[in-house]
């Protein structure tokens, strides 16, 4: 196996189970917003998300170009989740993120602020070397390949053919293999889509790449 540099991690539904209930709570959040800051029709909310999602690539890109929705505002009201109802520090992911020779980084296209909170619930917060999120993106999200091209700036210019992407959404990968990234689907759902390798859960690494611990 190549050499491998850095490790972008995806947030949500990765770097925890989608199983949990707390991605699916987010969601609810984000239709809880729509409908009760914004006022829009609860019927005319699950559309607009998917049609949103599809041409943006989130929710909130599509709501600040229709709506001018402040994100402060949506990512406050969407991340007010106790946490601590559905993470709790994972032993065995911090093992073995801690063992790992490369660098760390979380690539989202959440919020830091979130993402910290996320990283600390899971007991791995000191382990990352940043987060490339929204924000530090310009709002240049995953799949944009704006995005990556921000993110690589921001972990110091690795090269794409040394750097891993860990997503749980194809979009996300597709263009990450386009640019040169090694591509791993994390999902239970067994879909299919042409990343270089899937697995279910992150603690499978070191079954599947042992190489990631050649120095």
């Amino acid at each position: 196996m190549k050499k491998f540099k850095t490790l972008f991690f995806d947030l949500d539904a990765t770097l925890y189970p989608a199983s949990n209930g707390l991605w699916e709570t987010i969601k609810n959040r984000i239709s809880g917003y729509m409908i009760k800051r914004m006022g829009l029709p609860a019927e005319q909310v699950p559309g607009l998300r998917q049609k949103y999602y599809q041409t943006y690539g989130t929710t909130l890109s599509g709501l600040r170009k229709h709506y001018k929705v402040n994100p402060e505002d949506y990512l406050n009201y969407v991340h007010n989740i106790p946490l601590a109802d559905y993470l709790s520090p994972d032993p065995q992911l911090r093992a073995m993120l801690e063992s790992l020779p490369q660098n760390l980084w979380v690539f989202t296209n959440s919020d830091e602020p979130h993402a910290k909170r996320v990283l600390s619930a899971l007991g791995i917060e000191d382990l990352f070397d940043g987060v490339a999120d929204l924000y530090a993106l310009d709002f240049q999200i995953k799949p944009n390949p704006q995005a990556y091209r921000r993110t690589l700036e921001l972990a110091g210019n690795p090269d794409p053919q040394t750097c891993v992407l860990f997503d749980d959404l194809a979009p996300n990968l597709v263009t990450a293999q386009k640019m040169g990234f090694y591509t791993v689907f994390v999902t239970k759902d067994g879909s299919q889509i042409k990343a270089d390798l899937h697995i279910q859960d992150l603690l499978e690494l070191p079954a599947k790449m042992p190489g990631l611990w050649d120095r």
